[in-house]
């Protein structure tokens, strides 16, 4: 589970055996987003509303009911920026440890970062090069540089699309973030950035002339897009790209914040494996609980 600033995200995997038996794989069975956007509370009030509370708690009872349904025998729950900054966060989770029998876990920056660089890392066909893995969410940006298929290091800061349509992303972490990539990618002849997040998921999907096959776009077509998408209210974005009410208004923000880093590392193209912090939990928790077995 992961429970972002913007969404709350159930996804369930199964361990799947090729014809083999050699190897094995995660295939997807489940996935539910429900976006109950802590992080306006959050970022405008300083702490989770009591009406978006009550609606956490249901929505972690309905989804352990469907954990029950479909067998789950582990998982691991992780609440990201929103939660960090609230400042009754522990006492919601307290109560959704009481009514529900989970227990989340608020991680930080750092943890959600390497997270989902390890998930990604198996995405990429070529490991030679240098990159920028950048997740975008609501509250919050994780960086990761890779050299060679190996993590050099990995950095979070508070700007996300909520945080930025709140007026609460600040002018020097921003700052911060531009001066950490210029120091780390000098010298660099040629890097590329790996995106994920829904926003970026959704981006490449809206662009016309994305290379399907290596699965990415380029950061030009990225720029031709948000200035189409900018001027227009987020009425009109789902009107014209058929985007949800929840989507319509914060990729615009989502699409600053990777040109802003594109335009910093001079990055040409930015690769897309449409793959999330969901994702990376299940890898983790596979990796670390492999040929354990339990029940939930």
């Amino acid at each position: 589970m992961d429970i972002g600033s913007n969404a709350v995200r159930l996804l369930i995997k199964q361990v799947k055996e090729n014809e083999n038996l050699v190897s094995k794989r995660l295939a997807k069975v489940l996935l539910l987003r429900v976006p109950l956007r802590l992080g306006f509370d959050v970022f405008s009030l300083g702490e989770v509303s009591e009406a978006k509370a009550v609606k956490l708690r249901r929505l972690m009872k309905a989804y352990r009911q469907l954990m029950k349904i479909y067998e789950v025998t582990d998982y691991r729950a992780c609440a990201t920026s929103a939660m960090r900054d609230a400042k009754n966060g522990k006492s919601i989770i307290k109560k959704i440890l009481h009514d529900t029998g989970i227990q989340i876990e608020i991680i930080d920056g750092q943890e959600e970062a390497k997270m989902i660089y390890n998930n990604h890392i198996e995405c990429l066909e070529d490991r030679t090069g240098n990159y920028i893995y950048v997740d975008v969410g609501g509250g919050s940006t994780e960086i990761n540089l890779l050299t060679n298929g190996e993590l050099v290091q990995s950095l979070s800061y508070n700007i996300g699309t909520v945080r930025m349509l709140s007026g609460a992303a600040r002018e020097d972490t921003w700052r911060q973030m531009k001066d950490d990539l210029e120091r780390l990618t000098t010298g660099f002849k040629e890097i590329n950035i790996i995106g994920s997040g829904g926003n970026i998921n959704k981006l490449y999907k809206l662009i016309e002339t994305k290379d399907k096959k290596t699965q990415r776009i380029t950061v030009d077509a990225l720029e031709q897009l948000y200035n189409v998408l900018k001027p227009l209210s987020p009425e009109q974005r789902m009107e014209r790209f058929g985007l949800k009410a929840d989507r319509a208004d914060v990729i615009v923000p989502a699409a600053e914040i990777f040109l802003t880093i594109a335009k910093v590392v001079r990055a040409g193209y930015i690769h897309v494996p449409v793959i999330g912090l969901a994702d990376g939990i299940i890898d983790s928790l596979y990796a670390k609980n492999m040929g354990i077995k339990g029940s939930f």
